[in-house]
């Protein structure tokens, strides 16, 4: 999003009566511009296979943008800075320069770069949600945590911004110098994309948590005994049937591990064994029985209520387990239950 102001403030010095101003920021919109992408795709590799941004892991990836920075960078230090002010606001403009005849060079590169980086993110962040978006449900007990539709929309958003980007950018920003109601515009788009990826951004949790355990040992089910497999699963089941732990509404299969003295793969290929269900759809079953029981009793109690009571992190939650056990809606099963209570 850092990125993404710079660009903005550019645009602005751009436009503005400002261009002197501009010609000096230009080489840092260059950038900007190219480390988006790679950078967009960086965060997508947080949320599915890296556990936190390293240089090291992940400099490979800006290699491309800093080396096209520095040889804009070469070009405009050695363009006479008349030629290169001219060239700048009319690329159109042929000038008898070395100088001129290397930034058109550059420029070209950097804008079949930037085409590849869209291409080459989108597709990749589509290989990574394909690849681990189902890891979240085998982690997370909240429904809305375990889905992967906000990524999906994230990604989709990215695709809409980088087609707007490209055709800009293939239009040219001189285009639009006498065009207000273009300006308006690709403004308002390129706001609302943004304003969209920060908040599905910031909403999104890890889609692979997995990551973070550095510990856990990648093992089977099947390595356990007979006995040491009944012995694990007798002790989840008292802690959801006795002890109630799906009541806690930020409960991961993490907590479990600990609560169980087992890890986490362990406690997953139980409960994917045994019941043939992901530890998500595990827990919201119990919360759903929960939900029944206290319906029984009060039905008088709000979706809200409701939702606190059985252990869910919201009422959207609460009606997408409820639907995902009986496939009905909320109404219709809460009709359903009061009904046959009351002919009781």
């Amino acid at each position: 999003m850092l990125l993404a102001l710079v660009v903005y403030v550019s645009h602005f010095l751009f436009f503005s009566p400002l261009p002197k101003l501009y010609t000096y920021f230009d080489p840092l919109y260059q950038y900007a511009s190219l480390l988006v992408y790679p950078m967009y795709y960086i965060y997508f590799r947080l949320l599915t296979v890296d556990e936190k941004f390293s240089f090291k892991v992940h400099a490979r990836y800006l290699a491309a943008p800093t080396v096209l920075f520095l040889l804009y960078g070469i070009g405009v230090l050695f363009t006479p800075f008349e030629d290169y002010k001219s060239w700048l606001f009319d690329k159109s403009i042929y000038l008898n320069s070395d100088g001129i005849r290397y930034l058109n060079v550059v420029n070209f590169l950097i804008r079949m770069t930037f085409l590849i980086q869209v291409i080459g993110t989108l597709i990749g962040n589509y290989i990574l949600i394909k690849k681990h978006g189902n890891k979240a449900e085998q982690y997370y007990s909240d429904m809305e945590d375990s889905r992967t539709n906000k990524v999906q929309i994230l990604n989709l958003s990215m695709i809409v911004t980088g087609c707007s980007s490209f055709a800009l950018a293939a239009l040219g920003r001189n285009f639009f110098v006498h065009e207000i109601t273009g300006i308006a515009i690709a403004s308002v788009i390129f706001s609302t994309m943004l304003f969209i990826i920060g908040w599905l951004g910031d909403k999104q949790k890890t889609l692979n948590p997995s990551f973070t355990l550095e510990n856990e040992l990648d093992i089977q089910i099947d390595e356990l005994s007979f006995g040491g497999q009944k012995k694990l699963l007798e002790k989840v089941l008292i802690l959801f049937n006795d002890q109630k732990v799906y009541m806690d509404s930020k409960l991961n299969i993490q907590d479990i591990a600990q609560a169980v003295g087992t890890n986490r793969t362990y406690v997953s290929s139980i409960i994917n064994q045994q019941f043939n269900q992901n530890f998500c759809t595990f827990v919201n079953n119990y919360r759903v029985e929960e939900l029944e029981n206290i319906l029984r009793k009060h039905p008088e109690y709000t979706n809200q209520l409701l939702a606190e009571s059985c252990g869910f992190g919201s009422v959207d939650s609460l009606k997408r387990a409820v639907s995902a056990k009986t496939d009905q809606t909320l109404p219709e099963w809460k009709k359903q239950i009061v009904s046959t209570q009351q002919k009781k």
